[in-house]
């Protein structure tokens, strides 16, 4: 089956329609645990990209050789072998980083959203349909993180990527982990109104 979208709109598709963490509502773990700053949403995105990207295109490869019944054993070992990739070069390269999040890293093997996107598309489509849509599924996380981080860290500790913006810390409930379900929500209900909103205009 070949998919009938350009490879901008597999992009678009990933960062806005089938947004992972705002629309699918997948990988939520993380989205919770470690946003507490853009810097960890970022770094974390970048993990992700990484791993979905390269795990698209593996399975792309050799999903005419999967047999159905060892296929999500294969996706696993094949997320698996990226995500020690990007854990080692993490670890080797940028270490106070990593060791901020270095769990998290290791629990990408389990994120839901790469194992769903490769039984959903991977294994169906083209290598190249295949490494635009882990872009766009990729780059919609990794949106999606530092959205939460933006606000979370403005709102928790007054400061963006480490500078101190505000000069004081408004509200410190924001760094915490229950803080996480709370801003989601939010942000999700906040997208849920504009897409509603932009429909009712559109019809109008």
């Amino acid at each position: 089956m070949a998919t009938d979208k350009s490879n901008i709109q597999l992009v678009v598709n990933g960062i806005l329609n089938e947004n992972p963490i705002f629309r699918l509502v997948l990988s939520m773990c993380p989205a919770v645990g470690i946003s507490t700053t853009m810097m960890n949403g970022l770094m974390l995105g970048v993990a992700v990209l990484f791993v979905q990207v390269f795990s698209s295109v593996t399975i792309s490869i050799f999903k005419n050789v999967i047999h159905p019944r060892i296929r999500i054993p294969t996706y696993t070992l094949a997320i698996a072998t990226w995500v020690t990739v990007i854990d080692l070069v993490l670890a080797a390269y940028m270490p106070e980083a990593y060791a901020k999040m270095g769990i998290f890293v290791k629990l990408i093997v389990a994120f839901a959203i790469i194992t769903m996107r490769l039984e959903m598309f991977a294994c169906k489509e083209s290598v190249n349909a295949s490494f635009w849509d882990g872009i766009g599924m990729g780059l919609g996380f990794m949106a999606g993180m530092m959205a939460i981080g933006f606000l979370r860290e403005l709102l928790g500790l007054g400061t963006l990527m480490g500078y101190d913006i505000l000069g004081f810390k408004p509200l410190l409930f924001f760094v915490l982990p229950c803080a996480g379900f709370f801003v989601v929500g939010l942000m999700m209900a906040f997208f849920n109104y504009i897409e509603i909103a932009y429909k009712k205009a559109k019809r109008a």
